[in-house]
């Protein structure tokens, strides 16, 4: 059958609080097919809303790990994305990482000026932060279409839609709706009533009851599919997020899925994916010298461990490095607890509960549980708890050496030398150490300092000097003194 333009999927990018969410949350409620957006009161992965008679896809997941990941598997889990840029900011660095992984997608891209309706909102410096950093907007030296919204009114959402629609027909998004359905997996949970579950997004073909779904190394028999809306429909066409339950282990966000007829013809699939997974690269083990921030991370979808695992391998230190112990989906138990006791390890939960028995046993064991909502605080605190791991390291610093000449009288630790100054500052109360022939035999500190008979607080100048000094090692002609400081 000939291929058919299909609706275009839409992710939208861009700095945390420049309106996202809120954008995402007006169109729902404003445009969800058939008005129903009041019947879904709990957070979608992704849904269709109708523009002009025609349904668009948005994806609205934490990161858009799926985005990213599909990245590296030369395919792109959106058609389009909209970038948005506060009126009242401008360019900021997640703005600045959105837009690269846009542009790593080889998609395009419409920009979103938001939060319009602000006091401080100054539209003129958000388009010359954006020119500033190489995003050229129509009327500006570019061909970037944008768009002036408010979400809290709506206004300019349907001009930015419109545009959507526009950027699609551009595109010419096509799919055969008569093929077997491929996609990717957009997000995964972990049920406590249909075991593990994912959202897809199908990019080609039509998923239909019967056969099994296999992604990545997990594969699920296609005994119901359910709609954004949560109920139960009889088949998804291209660009239609659906939900199966039922899958042998949790799918990682971003794996592309493909239908198998019998199975075992599943299983073979997943096997030889699984073989796949096992030969990419694993993790660098770790390196003598540099100290762990060992963490465990609990999450409420699978695509929010994805996304904060990407947002970990950003946070580096030349002397310190985090060591992922485990990562799962649901609330933190009693295993995830004695985990991290067993490697000294902190517990990082994002959107989830702790579980009493979990919550009693951290106290305990004085293990740390760290929650979050927001996943650009996670890392903050992450990268604060990595810099509180890396080892202190003490140097010594040489501040003043003289050679020692005569001893004029030794006990049990304090004895008078006679020496001869060589070089820097040596200084009463100095930490000092014994040198004899270029090997360190012992340590002490300066007692007393005599120059021309007369105490003196330090010796800078050259010439014979009279110091005591408290040391168990007896000192005797030729050896060094040398006088120093610890710093860290």
């Amino acid at each position: 059958m000939a291929r058919e333009q299909r609706p275009p999927v839409i992710a939208v990018m861009g700095h945390i609080d420049h309106g996202k969410s809120s954008l995402l949350d007006y169109i729902r409620k404003a445009t969800v097919v058939a008005g129903e957006a009041g019947g879904i009161t709990q957070h979608v992965a992704a849904y269709i809303a109708l523009h002009n008679g025609r349904p668009v896809t948005f994806l609205d997941t934490p990161g858009h790990e799926a985005f990213k990941a599909l990245r590296t598997r030369g395919a792109a889990a959106a058609d389009i994305s909209i970038l948005v840029v506060a009126a009242d900011e401008g360019v900021m660095p997640q703005t600045l990482d959105a837009l690269a992984a846009i542009k790593e997608a080889g998609i395009p891209f419409i920009v979103a000026i938001t939060k319009i309706d602000k006091n401080n909102a100054d539209i003129e410096h958000a388009k010359n932060s954006m020119l500033e950093h190489g995003i050229y907007l129509e009327g500006l030296g570019g061909d970037i279409a944008y768009a002036l919204i408010s979400s809290k009114t709506g206004e300019g959402i349907p001009e930015l839609l419109d545009l959507v629609l526009l950027a699609a027909d551009l595109a010419e998004i096509t799919a055969d709706p008569s093929a077997s359905a491929t996609g990717f997996v957009l997000e995964s949970t972990q049920d406590p009533k249909r075991g593990a579950s994912a959202t897809l997004i199908i990019k080609d073909g039509t998923l239909t009851l019967g056969g099994f779904i296999v992604a990545a190394d997990a594969f699920a028999p296609i005994r119901f599919i359910e709609d954004f809306r949560g109920k139960r429909i009889e088949h998804a066409g291209p660009s239609e997020p659906a939900r199966i339950s039922g899958f042998s282990k949790l799918p990682a966000a971003g794996s592309l899925f493909s239908i198998a007829k019998t199975k075992k013809d599943a299983e073979a699939l997943a096997k030889e994916n699984a073989k796949e997974l096992a030969a990419l690269p694993e993790r660098a083990a770790s390196v003598e010298g540099i100290a762990e921030l060992p963490l465990v991370i609990k999450a409420d979808v699978a695509g929010s461990v994805d996304a904060i695992l990407h947002e970990l391998v950003k946070i580096t230190h030349e002397r310190a490095s985090v060591r992922i112990l485990s990562s799962g989906v649901g609330s933190v138990s009693e295993s995830d607890v004695k985990t991290a006791y067993a490697s000294g390890g902190v517990i990082i939960a994002f959107n989830v509960d702790t579980d009493v028995i979990a919550r009693d046993l951290a106290e305990r064991e004085h293990i740390s549980i760290e929650t979050f909502s927001i996943i650009y605080e996670l890392s903050a605190k992450v990268a604060e708890l990595l810099a509180k791991r890396v080892p202190v390291v003490a140097a010594e610093k040489e501040l003043g050496r003289a050679m020692v000449l005569k001893t004029f009288s030794s006990g049990v630790k304090k004895q008078v030398l006679g020496a001869r100054y060589i070089s820097g500052i040596l200084t009463v109360g100095n930490r000092m150490k014994l040198l004899r022939k270029g090997e360190e035999i012992a340590r002490g500190s300066i007692g007393n300092l005599q120059q021309a008979r007369a105490d003196v607080k330090e010796i800078k100048t050259e010439g014979d000097f009279g110091t005591e000094i408290e040391c168990r090692e007896n000192a005797i002609y030729g050896d060094e003194l040398v006088a120093f400081v610890v710093e860290v």
